[in-house]
């Protein structure tokens, strides 16, 4: 279909001029001339240049990646009409129904401006990472595998084998990694007709014999809970508990570590939240 460079610059900036710098959890500075966020911010919240926004909203730039889409669609708060919308201006067709989202709801990036000062991340329904908090990735160290977004936990665990340098589970390896299959199979079911899914899966299978064997076992569960001991390069072991909530209607997950209260894991945790906002107020100077 046909991009409409017109219509796409003036949706860009209307979406931008009605959200605040405190919607998206930044901090307000200087005196603004215009409401809303100033470009460098969306830039800033979406991973692009400040003059490849401004040339998007001058028409200058008429067919962005479906990449940098999704990533704008997530930085302004869309919802899913409107990221369907963002799609057809931008020439391109929308993610349909019964595929993997990268879509995150405005309702949870909401809770997770609020829920900043927690280790939480936000994943796909295939368990490609989709956002990070600070402390997240102050937990698992910089640079990590798991604070990068072009990772996937299913491709570290079988078949980089890079997460048991990261984090053990408490029962041993075989507990995530059969929770991790289960809750892949779950949602497996809803995404018989997504060619790409099916591709990741048939992939995954011929690189790694245990996900093979784990996936023909037929096991089929949401990933709920398990507890962890995070090996942190800079507090050393720190034991948690890690909650996984699958959100209704996308299948995106939220994954939650937190430690026991007046523990010396809080105690290490506290450590990193200091370092890990000392660090943000830095990088937005």
């Amino acid at each position: 279909m046909p991009a409409d460079a017109d219509t796409l610059a003036g949706l860009l900036r209307a979406w931008r001029g009605r959200l605040l710098p405190e919607d998206v959890g930044m901090e307000s500075y200087g005196r603004r001339r215009t409401a809303g966020l100033r470009r460098e911010e969306l830039a800033q919240l979406a991973g692009v240049s400040v003059d490849y926004v401004m040339r998007l909203e001058q028409g200058r730039s008429r067919t962005p990646s479906a990449q940098i889409v999704t990533a704008l669609a997530r930085a302004l708060q869309l919802d899913r009409t409107e990221t369907d919308v963002f799609y057809r201006a931008a020439g391109l067709a929308p993610p349909g129904a019964g595929t993997v989202s990268h879509h995150i709801p405005p309702g949870v990036q909401r809770m997770l401006v609020r829920m900043s000062d927690l280790p939480l991340a936000v994943f796909a329904a295939d368990w490609t990472l989709l956002h990070s908090t600070p402390l997240w990735r102050a937990l698992f160290g910089a640079p990590s595998a798991l604070g990068d977004p072009s990772q996937n936990l299913i491709v570290q665990t079988f078949v980089e084998n890079s997460i048991a340098d990261i984090a053990t589970a408490h029962g041993g390896p075989d507990a995530f990694e059969r929770a991790l299959v289960a809750d892949l199979r779950r949602t497996a079911v809803t995404l018989s007709g997504d060619s790409r899914f099916q591709a990741f899966i048939a992939q995954v299978r011929g690189q790694s014999p245990r996900f093979a064997a784990l996936w023909d076992e037929g096991r089929a569960a949401a990933h709920r809970s398990l507890v962890k001991t995070v090996h942190s390069p800079l507090v050393g072991d720190i034991t948690l508990d890690c909650d996984v909530v699958t959100v209704p209607d996308s299948d995106i997950k939220l994954v939650v570590y937190s430690a026991r209260e007046r523990s010396t894991d809080a105690e290490k945790l506290d450590f990193l939240r200091v370092g890990a906002v000392s660090s943000q107020m830095q990088a937005g100077r």
